[in-house]
């Protein structure tokens, strides 16, 4: 049987519609990697950290639990095309992991799950009460926590292993698979005071201030690295620039955990271990704070530097929203802590950057969506040796 020949009608229509960058529709699902998850992360943190500021504003709180039912839709929407991915293309599923650069992204998995969890507790009990909600974070967390301790040694053990690293490879992309333990750490501290007391909240609160430990001393091995590659070898490839600010990642995600998990400490743990923590949380936090802001300024000059050379779009830049979502915590809980009118000012400055930055790669993110061409391998290298699908 022969086909048809298509009007051409049919063919300017195919042209300018939607997945029209696409030779069929199905293949939305054939290349679709653990990196779309970013935009989850992305996304919530827009809402959790609207949750956390120090100031608020008229509807803000309405406009935040909407942005955080969105996220939540679109990771149930994400989580069922993986499943169809994984379904239709295996061995594509399976080679991510293979892969030196998307491997990485095997991180942003679980923090998607954990910051919509986070999010229906801060926001979302407003609409379906605090028993689901509770309920929903629980699950989420508790999925997000073992898949980030499986990535926190699986990714870097296959990077010891099996991959094919360049010395000019170290890029922010490394940090992702370590820091969904300090994602772990910070949102766990939310749930600690809604456990039995006794033997519970301690097993919890100890459980979170070890895994801040795993993601700090993980990102102290890391940001070095970086810092060489980028003295010695440059920024590289104008996609992977974006991944820069990752760093702000475990910074300011580790700056919130201190001083959330220093609340319960004070009851859950014996004298003088609670004035320990709310002190650890007070010093700590404005030594990585103040860190977490100088690699912005680095992140946004370099970034500049880029964009006047040029720099596509990829889904590298959903690097530009949950890294700077975290400062936005962070910053909000070190006001919250001493009351300096500096980390309100800066929390609401921070904040008002991330919901532009969030639209602006929303809305170009949904754009090349329609048009297909950003569910197709997009080839780019961290180093100057090797490609790599990202």
């Amino acid at each position: 049987m022969t086909s048809t020949p298509l009007t051409e009608e049919a063919v300017a229509a195919r042209r300018s519609g939607p997945l029209r960058e696409l030779d069929h529709p199905a293949q939305v699902f054939a290349w679709l990697g653990p990196n779309w998850f970013a935009s989850v992360m992305g996304t919530g943190i827009v809402a959790n950290a609207a949750a956390t500021l120090p100031v608020w504003l008229p509807g803000t709180r309405v406009a935040a639990t909407v942005v955080w039912a969105l996220g939540a839709l679109l990771l149930l929407a994400l989580t069922a095309a993986w499943v169809v991915h994984w379904l239709r293309h295996p061995a594509t599923a399976r080679g991510h992991a293979r892969d030196p650069v998307m491997a990485q992204f095997w991180g942003a998995p679980p923090m998607a799950l954990m910051t919509v969890g986070a999010g229906a507790l801060l926001l979302g009990r407003d609409w379906i009460g605090l028993g689901p909600a509770l309920t929903a974070d629980w699950v989420l967390w508790t999925a997000g926590t073992v898949l980030g301790l499986v990535t926190t040694a699986w990714i870097p053990y296959l990077m010891m292993t099996t991959h094919d690293i360049a010395r000019d490879a170290a890029f922010g992309g490394w940090l992702m698979p370590v820091v969904p333990p300090m994602v772990s750490a910070a949102n766990g501290a939310l749930l600690v005071e809604h456990l039995p007391p006794g033997q519970p909240r301690l097993t919890m609160l100890l459980g979170c201030y070890a895994m801040f430990g795993i993601s700090l001393f993980a990102t102290l091995f890391v940001v070095p690295q970086l810092w060489q590659r980028l003295v010695h070898h440059k920024t590289g490839a104008a996609e992977g620039v974006p991944t820069v600010w990752i760093v702000l990642g475990p910074l300011g995600q580790s700056v919130t955990a201190a001083n959330l998990l220093a609340r319960p400490a004070g009851e859950v743990l014996p004298a003088p271990y609670g004035g320990a923590a709310e002190a650890l949380g007070l010093f700590y936090g404005v030594s990585a704070w103040g860190f977490a802001v100088v690699w912005l300024v680095l992140a946004a000059a370099l970034t500049l530097r880029t964009v006047r050379v040029g720099m596509p779009f990829a889904l590298t830049w959903w690097s530009f929203t949950f890294p700077v979502g975290t400062v936005v915590t962070g910053t909000s809980a070190l006001a919250a802590r001493t009351g300096a009118a500096l980390f309100v000012v800066v929390a609401v400055v921070l904040y008002l950057l991330l919901v532009l930055a969030w639209l602006t790669v929303a809305v170009r993110t949904a754009r090349a969506g329609y048009r297909g061409g950003l569910f197709r391998p997009v080839r780019w290298a961290p180093s100057s040796r090797s490609g790599a699908v990202a």
